[in-house]
């Protein structure tokens, strides 16, 4: 191999378009703009956006609803689901992402245990937030439910 017979793959690369170089080359003339209007024009065109005037459809719709940015998303795990582990297993928010366990896992605040089901198995887990119906249940089964920061 040398390096002046090296090229570009095939179809990796096209021609400039060459604009307003004589009648021969297709593209002469008026530079494949069409005769006069606004699109022919030096600077012209429109914002994106722009709708001819009338007003446009991003201002006729009213404005609904609230973004919070400081709003804190947990990963929500019920006590149904952990009762399918054996006993004396510590559940943590690492745990719970290794194993897949709670659907939406990414851009958390922490994991949150919630009541929904039975549990019957020992369990130390810790979270950052309890319900008082998970944290009951946790302990009426024997493990231990610890907050962490």
């Amino acid at each position: 191999m040398r390096i002046d017979t090296l090229s570009p793959a095939e179809g990796s690369t096209s021609r400039v378009k060459r604009l307003g170089r004589g009648i021969g080359s297709g593209h002469g003339k008026t530079s494949c703009k069409g005769h006069k209007g606004q699109w022919a024009r030096s600077g012209g065109g429109v914002r994106p956006g722009f709708e001819g005037g009338q007003m446009p459809i991003a201002r006729r719709v009213p404005k609904r609803g609230f973004h919070n940015k400081w709003a804190k998303h947990y990963t929500i795990i019920n006590i149904s689901q952990l009762d399918k582990l054996p006993a004396g297993t510590v559940v943590d928010f690492g745990y719970v992402a290794e194993n897949s366990l709670a659907k939406e896992v990414k851009n958390s605040a922490g994991l949150k245990v919630l009541g929904s089901g039975e549990l019957k198995t020992a369990l130390t887990v810790k979270a950052v937030k309890f319900s008082e119906t998970a944290k009951t249940a946790i302990e009426k089964a024997g493990g231990t439910a610890e907050i962490i920061e």
